[in-house]
Order: C-alpha cells, then sequence, then structure tokens
C-alpha cells in the first residue's frame, strides 16, 4: 500500500506539471519566468516548498534527532532571517525586474541600475551553476535516501525517479510547472509532517507523556541551549549566527527568481502573510518531530541520523501513511531540485550564452544540468545537510549582501561589486574549513564582510571626492 501511494502522489505532481502550462505561449520569458504573472498565493507556497526542501526531511531531522531542542536555534534564526530578508528585498526584485526586464537572476543583478556589470552577470552565473548544481544533487539524495530506508531501493534508483520526473515536467512547463507543482507539493509536504506529528503524540498518549518521555531520553535532550553550548551567551551567538542561514535567502536565485515571476510588487505583503504562516506552522510541527523521533528509533552506532524521519514512518504509521510521507519527502526535494535546475538553465542559455535563443535550446539546457547534478548526487560521499549548508552559505555570502546592497538604494561600481562577492565567498568557505561554524555560522562572517567592503568603499569614496560610485570600470552600455 505504501508503494501505491507513493506512486499516485508521482503521477499527480506529474500530471499538474502538464496542466499548468495548458494554453500558455510558448515563449522564453513564460519557459524562464512564466510571464512574471503568478500570483500572491502561489508565489508564496511556491517560495516555501523550494526553501524548505528535503534538507527538511532528511538533513534537518538528523541534526534534532541528534541534539535535541538545542537545534531550536537553527530554526528560529533563519525563521527570523527570512522574515528580515522578506521586509527588504522581493518588492525591490519585483519592480527592479519589470524595468530591466530580465529573464536570469544574474542578468537582473548585472543590469539592476541602469548599468551592465558583464563580469558581475559571469561571476554570479558560475556561482550558480557550481553552487545550484550540488544543492540540485543533495536533493535528489535526500529522494534516495528515504526511498532506501522505506522500500529498500538504491539510493541510486531514488536518484534517478527524482531527475525523471522534474525532467518530465520542467521540460514541458518551465517555470510555470515548477512553481504550480510547488504548490502542490507544499500541501503534500505538511500533511506529511503533521501525519507523524500526531502518530507520535498518540503513540506516547498524549502530549505530557511526550513531553516527559523526551526529558528522560538524556538530562540534556530537552536543554534549549546553555549545557550544549557551554553559556547563554554562547547560545544566542549560535542563533545569532543562524539568522544570517535566512538573510541568506537572498542570494539563492531559485528561490528569488518565484519573486521576479510575481504578478506585481504590489502582491509582497499578502506573499508574505502566506509565506510566514505556512513557514512557521511547517517548522514548528518539524520541530516536535525531529525531537519525537528520538523516542521511538534507538541511537545505534552506526545509524545514518538522516534516515530518522523515514525510520520513524515506518515506526509508527500504517501502509498508506507511509505512502503519503514518502511523497512529502519526495515533493520537498523535488520542489527545490526542479527550481536548482531552471535557474541553471536560465544562466547556460541566458547568461553564458551557450545556446541560442530558441525555447528548444533553453529545455537542451534544462536537460544538461539534470544530467550533472543527478552525476553528483550518485558519485557523491557527503550527506544531505553537508551539501545544502555548503551550497546555501557559499551562494548566500558571496551573492546576498549584493542584492540587499542594491535593494536598500546602495549603487556599487563593478570592482567593489566583485569584492564584495569575493570577499563573502572566501570568509565563508575558510570559516568552515578551520571548523569554526560549530560555534557561529559562517553565514554571518561571510555576509559581515561583504557588507563591510561596501560600507568601507563608500566611506573611502566619500572622502575622495564628489559622486562616490562613479567608475570607469562600470561597463555601462
Amino acid at each position: 500500500m505504501s508503494v501505491i501511494g507513493f506512486i499516485t502522489f508521482l503521477v499527480l505532481f506529474v500530471a499538474i506539471g502538464l496542466y499548468s502550462n495548458r494554453g500558455q505561449a510558448k515563449t522564453q520569458a513564460s519557459y524562464l519566468l512564466a510571464e512574471s504573472s503568478i500570483s500572491p498565493l502561489l508565489t508564496a507556497l511556491s517560495a516555501a516548498a523550494t526553501k524548505y526542501s528535503g534538507y527538511m526531511f532528511i538533513g534537518l531531522m538528523g541534526y534534532i534527532y541528534l541534539y535535541g531542542l538545542s537545534a531550536i536555534w537553527l530554526i528560529v534564526g533563519f525563521l527570523f532571517g527570512d522574515l528580515l530578508a522578506f521586509t527588504t528585498v522581493p518588492a525591490s526584485i519585483r519592480r527592479a525586474t519589470g524595468k530591466t526586464g530580465a529573464l536570469s537572476f544574474a542578468q537582473l543583478i548585472s543590469q539592476w541600475n541602469g548599468v551592465n556589470y558583464r563580469i558581475v552577470r559571469a561571476a554570479i552565473g558560475l556561482l550558480t551553476l557550481i553552487f545550484l548544481s550540488t544543492y540540485a544533487a543533495a536533493q535528489l539524495n535526500a529522494g534516495g535516501k528515504a526511498l532506501q530506508a522505506l522500500f529498500g531501493w538504491s539510493a541510486t534508483a531514488g536518484a534517478l525517479i527524482g531527475a525523471g520526473l522534474i525532467l518530465t515536467y520542467c521540460l514541458t512547463g518551465g517555470l510555470r510547472a515548477s512553481i504550480w507543482t510547488d504548490a502542490a507539493q507544499s500541501i503534500l509536504m505538511m500533511l506529511a509532517m503533521g501525519l507523524l506529528m500526531f502518530a507520535a503524540i498518540g503513540e506516547a498518549g498524549g502530549w505530557q507523556a511526550l513531553v516527559s518521555d523526551l526529558a528522560a531520553v538524556s538530562d540534556d535532550y530537552l536543554d534549549w541551549g546553555p549545557k550544549r553550548f557551554g553559556s547563554v551567551g554562547a547560545t544566542l551567538l549560535f542563533a545569532f549566527g543562524w539568522l544570517f542561514n535566512g538573510l541568506g535567502v537572498t542570494g539563492q536565485p531559485q528561490v528569488m527568481v518565484r519573486f521576479m515571476a510575481m504578478d506585481s510588487a504590489s502582491s509582497t505583503f499578502r506573499t508574505g502573510i502566506y509565506y510566514f504562516l505556512w513557514s512557521g506552522t511547517f517548522l514548528a510541527i518539524s520541530l516536535i518531530v525531529g525531537l519525537a523521533a528520538r523516542l521511538y528509533i534507538s541511537n545505534e552506532t552506526g545509524f545514518d541520523a538522516e534516515l530518522a524521519l523515514p525510520t520513524l514512518a515506518q515506526a509508527l504509521l500504517p501502509g498508506i501513511a507511509i505512502g503519503v510521507v514518502i511523497g512529502g519527502i519526495f515533493a520537498a526535494s523535488l520542489s527545490t531540485a526542479d527550481s536548482q535546475v531552471l535557474s541553471c538553465s536560465a544562466v547556460l542559455s541566458e547568461d553564458f550564452k551557450l545556446f541560442n535563443n530558441r525555447l528548444r535550446t533553453k529545455q537542451l539546457a534544462t536537460f544538461a544540468v539534470i544530467i550533472g547534478a543527478l552525476a553528483i548526487a550518485i558519485f557523491s560521499a557527503a550527506n544531505v545537510f553537508t551539501l545544502v549548508i555548503v551550497a546555501w552559505s557559499a551562494l548566500a555570502c558571496s551573492i546576498g549582501p549584493l542584492v540587499i546592497v542594491l535593494a536598500l538604494g546602495g549603487k556599487p561600481s563593478q570592482p567593489i561589486a566583485l569584492l564584495m562577492m569575493a570577499c563573502g565567498l572566501t570568509v565563508a568557505l575558510l570559516w568552515r574549513y578551520y571548523g569554526l561554524s560549530q560555534q557561529l555560522y559562517e553565514g554571518a562572517p561571510g555576509m559581515l564582510s561583504g557588507f563591510l567592503i561596501y560600507g568601507l568603499a563608500a566611506i573611502g569614496q566619500k572622502l575622495k571626492g564628489p559622486s562616490p560610485y562613479q567608475d570607469q570600470f562600470d561597463n555601462r552600455e
């Protein structure tokens, strides 16, 4: 029964993706940006499903399972960081899209202020290709792990199924198909997580019994942070770092393109209401499920914590409900991977001009990106949590500060924009390489260094002379 339920949802996703493109013009603008006509509700559900990916069901669940209630600071941090980003960037993104007519995120950033920063566009395109293809591979890995845990299928088979589904609806419908399927997938994600929460509470004998059992797991499993991190100050520092994970959404092309496709900048407030209602509810339920997993799954040596959620489903749910959960995990993975694939496709066709401007060649670019992500998924040894965090941090720290500065009205020259990107990326990668991320998430020093470069440049230019942002190397057209 669980296999039947799972297959039913896969067929449903493909049908929705194919249906979404009925009667739509077969144009480049439709394929890459859905003609900038997406409603607030669809924008919100699609952005949420894209951000809260297979990483939530696999990577974050494993983290909560291992570290208990102290993991709440990841959730609080990136939810409030996300809120800060939302009040700053999406409306500006939509207005700038209307002014520039951009079809890719890199094109939008490079032409934001009526200039044409060709090197910035190429740099953003390269970063997108490298890190989003890795991120997409992590999503395919997440789906593969879930199928391996529940059905005994190989992880490679799961990755192949995911890649095949994305190909089916993205090649025909482009971004519109991705957004419509994301909306359906967001509903299934919530349903799957909700089923597990109620099953776990019921199995424990009610909410009070669940909390009591969790407290008995270990002395510090329900500690909110001071025991694990050593002090209240260290706990708050950890939370502060993860706020930059949320703020780093501004550097994620696969999420920001949803706001480029929004019907108008005036829809931002309504989109935000829908987005945070869904996100807050989903994150709260996810925390409860991740904690409860420790009650029903032994923390044995050799157990892969990233399989905690599918293993929990197997322990608590009947067959058809297991199909819902595995469908939810797959939905989370596909809703992010398809968005990343299309963003990389836009880089190849629009920013690097490796294909001509016909729609057919954009579809060819999509096919090439999926094959690349699939290869990484099959041969990569890293776990989902690590792949996602590294890719997210790299894009957040290199592109995020530049996007925020532009959204707030800043006009950095091309050399300063490039220096902001290079410095943010370098600091973040070195911070992680030297193991400092355990105390402070690398997104904080990475993004702050980008802002620092811009601030110092602005001060220096003002001390030097008249217009602080005129630069002979701007490459204006």
